[in-house]
């Protein structure tokens, strides 16, 4: 199942992709949440019942996919946990040393910007870099969770642009401020439930194009800490509710070790795409001043 959270009549709706259209569950099963992380928490029968919806849905619950406001696939989750330096060419053209234990920051929600929605680059800096991710979104609470169960606990996976403004990230050790800066975050175009991807999401093509060119492109098997023993490392520390969203890293070739540097710039278009969940495009655009 692909699900995607947009805007209709000024609120979310929840809608489920069929090829190039869009059933608004909001019409097809209106006694459904509206909430991504809500519907997670509801269990795997609401989600048979949102299918049984979809295969049930008169023309008036369509929507054209190209039509459609989107938002973050959620769009207000209660923890965006990012892990960093999670790939090794990555790791090694940054000049750094492999992991024994994978570094982790916070992103928070004003952060995160849709599919087709502006990434903003901020007036104070001109370092914004791309980072091409996937997501993990959490389907169930989970705490405690063993390596062998860790993915039973995934409720979907999406598209991320970790966008970085590299100065303020690096004028401390500690990456958050560099990391939170309004709208640089690009999430989605949609959450792709797991039985639709090979276990984990690993071994999945993942790519940055910036203005059409190829910057990024590596594999999801190449992460030093795949999905099932990341969740389990970060359940040893806190409680990870439906909704919750993993961001496991990015791969080698980002802007800010090319030489020159690139970065992105208002103008800019910037593709991430993941093999089997999908093309997130954001436009880049200035702050408002």
């Amino acid at each position: 199942m692909r699900i995607v959270n947009f805007v209709a009549a000024d609120a979310a709706h929840l809608g489920v992709r069929v090829k190039d259209e869009v059933v608004d569950l909001t019409i097809a099963a209106p006694g459904l949440p509206r909430d991504l992380g809500a519907l997670f928490n509801a269990g795997s029968e609401t989600l048979a019942i949102a299918s049984r919806a979809v295969a049930k849905a008169g023309r008036d619950a369509y929507r054209r996919l190209d039509s459609l406001q989107f938002l973050p696939p959620v769009h207000q989750p209660s923890k965006i946990v990012c892990l960093g330096t999670n790939y090794l060419a990555h790791v090694l053209e940054a000049g750094m040393t492999r992991p024994d234990f994978p570094p982790v920051f916070l992103r928070g929600a004003s952060s995160l910007t849709g599919h087709k929605q502006p990434i903003i680059k901020p007036r104070v800096s001109e370092q914004l870099d791309y980072e091409a991710e996937l997501a993990v979104v959490i389907g169930k609470t989970a705490r405690h969770v063993s390596k062998e169960t860790a993915l039973s606990y995934v409720g979907g996976y999406s598209c991320f642009n970790d966008g970085s403004v590299r100065d303020f990230q690096l004028r401390t050790s500690q990456w958050t401020l560099g990391k939170n800066f309004d709208a640089t975050g690009g999430f989605g175009p949609e959450c792709v439930t797991p039985d639709e991807l090979p276990e984990g999401a690993s071994g999945l093509r993942i790519r940055t194009r910036l203005n059409g060119t190829v910057m990024q492109d590596s594999n999801t098997r190449l992460m030093i800490f795949g999905v099932a023993e990341s969740l389990a490392i970060l359940t040893e520390c806190m409680t990870l509710y439906p909704g919750d969203v993993i961001i496991t890293g990015t791969c080698e070739g980002v802007g800010l070790v090319r030489k020159p540097p690139i970065f992105m710039k208002p103008g800019d278009g910037c593709e991430i795409e993941i093999e089997g969940i999908g093309v997130l495009f954001n436009p880049i655009a200035a702050e408002a001043s």
